[in-house]
């Protein structure tokens, strides 16, 4: 079991996550994070610290979001890996609770 960043990212890109992951398994788009599904431990130190609560264990995802378990596997083998914490994008407070938001994702 991985842990998969969900659409509540989308356009925030908080990295407080980042910060506590003991393996550096976070990955950085233009506008959203992913978790190398091969590289996480599941220690689960990453999701209480998402001020987005956008990070979930792959086994509790709610089905609506069941399409981020290969959109994190597919962008983790193609974007830069993200190991110290960075200010969130210059919109995450407008975006942190906005709804349906897969369609702003830039990959």
């Amino acid at each position: 079991m991985a842990y998969i960043v969900a659409e509540p990212c989308i356009k925030c890109k908080y990295t407080d996550c980042v910060e506590v992951c003991p393996v550096n398994c976070f990955y950085e788009g233009p506008n959203f994070l992913v978790i190398h599904p091969d590289e996480c431990i599941d220690c689960g130190a990453c999701e209480p610290v998402c001020p987005t609560k956008a990070i979930y264990p792959d086994s509790s995802l709610p089905p609506n979001w069941d399409e981020y378990k290969g959109l994190n596997a597919e962008l983790a083998g193609k974007w830069p890996v993200i190991s110290t914490k960075k200010e969130p994008l210059p919109e995450a407070e407008e975006f942190k609770e906005k709804k349906d938001k897969r369609a702003l994702l830039v990959k």
